[in-house]
């Protein structure tokens, strides 16, 4: 039976030190994988590898997205506070300027005094 001359690995010519040697091939010398997938990657190892990859990216597009999401609501928490002090100071205002006395020191420049004695009821006859 004749052997499989497909799988056989290829060795490369260049032997001499130094000579040819660039930035990729000394990281691809570094990063050898040669001694735990063999020759390449299995087929078999790929969906699985997707898959993994897959919830990795989902799990991190959701921790991005709930992390932006609390940002907001700070923010917004904040502009909340804001224009509630602003709506209870302005309640305060409104309540003060509508109280009897004030009125009278507002309109007293335009001449309107304020009556003292309680009205008379007109009674008409028939």
């Amino acid at each position: 039976m004749r052997q499989n001359t497909f799988k056989k690995k290829i060795k490369k010519e260049n032997s001499s030190k130094g000579v040819g040697k660039n930035l990729f091939t000394l990281i691809e010398e570094k990063l050898s994988m040669t001694g735990i997938l063999g020759d390449g990657i299995p087929v078999k190892f790929v969906p699985p590898f997707l898959y993994v990859a897959l919830l990795a990216l989902i799990y991190i597009w959701s921790n991005h997205r709930a992390e932006n999401m609390i940002r907001k609501i700070e923010v917004i928490q904040r502009e909340v506070e804001d224009i509630r002090a602003d709506v209870t100071t302005l309640e305060a205002d409104y309540m003060l300027s509508s109280k009897q006395s004030e009125v009278a020191k507002k309109i007293a420049p335009l001449g309107i005094e304020e009556i003292n004695e309680p009205p008379i009821k007109i009674k008409l006859k028939k």
